[in-house]
C-alpha cells in the first residue's frame, strides 16, 4: 500500500486530505504535536477503513520531526507522498503574528523555523528514497498570503513566500526524476469567515486539489480560490 505522511495533521485540512488519499488506497501517517488529537484522527479514519497511525512531533523541534518521519517510514515501509501543512495562525507556542511594520528578527525567526525550515527538514527525510525509487510527491501548503500578502500576517507571509519559492525551485531541480514537488496556496478562510470576512471553503472542497497535483503532476503550484 502507498503511504501518505501529513505533517501538521489536524481535524480540518489534514483529515480531509487523509480521507482523499485514504479512500484511494493509501495508508496515512499523521504527524502533529498532540498525541490525543492524533489518536482521535486515527480512530476516525479507522472507522472509514483507512489505515492510519500517529507520530507525535513538534515541528519547531527538528530532531523530533525527523524522528517521527523516520518512524513513519519504518512503520509503513516508506513515504510515497509527503504533505506539509502546519497552520501558523493557530495557538502554537513561540509564534506571534505581526504586520509588516511590526516584523522583527525575533518574531520572524520562529515563523521561518515553523513554516520553512520544518518543510526543508521533512523533505530531506522523504526525498532520498523517492529519488532512489524514481517516484514520489512532495506537497507543501501555505495561505494565499504567500502569493498575495495580507498585512495582518506580515511575518507568516514572508516565511511562507520563502517556502513557496523553494518548492517551485525544487520541482525544477527534480524534473525528469519521477519525483514531483508542488505548492498549494489556500486563498480562502477555511470553514468560516476571517476577521475581515472574505471567501470561505470547507476542507472537503479543497482536499481534491492535492490528489489532482499528485495524480497529474503537471504544475508546481496551485492557488485555491473560492
Amino acid at each position: 500500500m502507498p503511504t501518505l505522511a501529513i505533517v501538521g495533521a489536524g481535524p480540518g485540512m489534514g483529515l480531509a486530505v487523509a480521507r482523499t488519499f485514504g479512500s484511494r488506497g493509501f495508508d496515512v501517517a499523521l504527524i502533529a504535536r498532540t498525541r490525543e488529537k492524533l489518536d482521535t484522527l486515527v480512530a476516525q479514519l479507522g472507522q472509514e477503513d483507512i489505515t492510519a497511525a500517529a507520530f507525535p512531533a513538534d515541528i519547531l523541534d527538528r530532531v523530533s520531526l525527523v524522528d517521527a518521519l523516520e518512524a513513519a517510514e519504518a512503520r509503513f515501509g516508506g513515504i510515497d507522498v509527503l504533505e506539509y501543512s502546519p497552520a501558523p495562525h493557530s495557538s502554537v507556542p513561540g509564534l506571534t503574528l505581526a504586520t509588516p511594520s511590526e516584523v522583527t528578527v525575533d518574531n520572524l525567526q520562529p515563523m521561518i523555523e515553523y513554516g520553512f525550515y520544518g518543510a526543508v527538514a521533512a523533505a530531506r527525510v522523504a526525498l532520498p528514497a523517492m529519488r532512489a525509487a524514481g517516484a514520489g510527491t512532495l506537497l507543501f501548503t501555505t495561505g494565499g498570503g504567500s502569493v498575495d500578502p495580507v498585512p495582518m500576517f506580515g511575518n507568516a507571509n514572508a516565511a511562507q513566500a520563502a517556502l513557496r519559492n523553494w518548492v517551485v525551485n525544487l520541482n525544477k531541480e527534480l524534473a525528469g526524476s519521477g519525483v514531483h514537488a508542488a505548492h498549494v496556496a489556500i486563498n480562502v478562510w477555511i470553514g468560516g469567515g476571517g476577521p475581515e470576512g472574505g471567501p470561505t471553503a470547507t476542507p472537503e472542497q479543497i482536499a481534491p486539489l492535492y490528489w489532482d497535483l499528485h495524480e497529474h503532476r503537471d504544475r508546481s503550484e496551485a492557488v485555491f480560490n473560492a
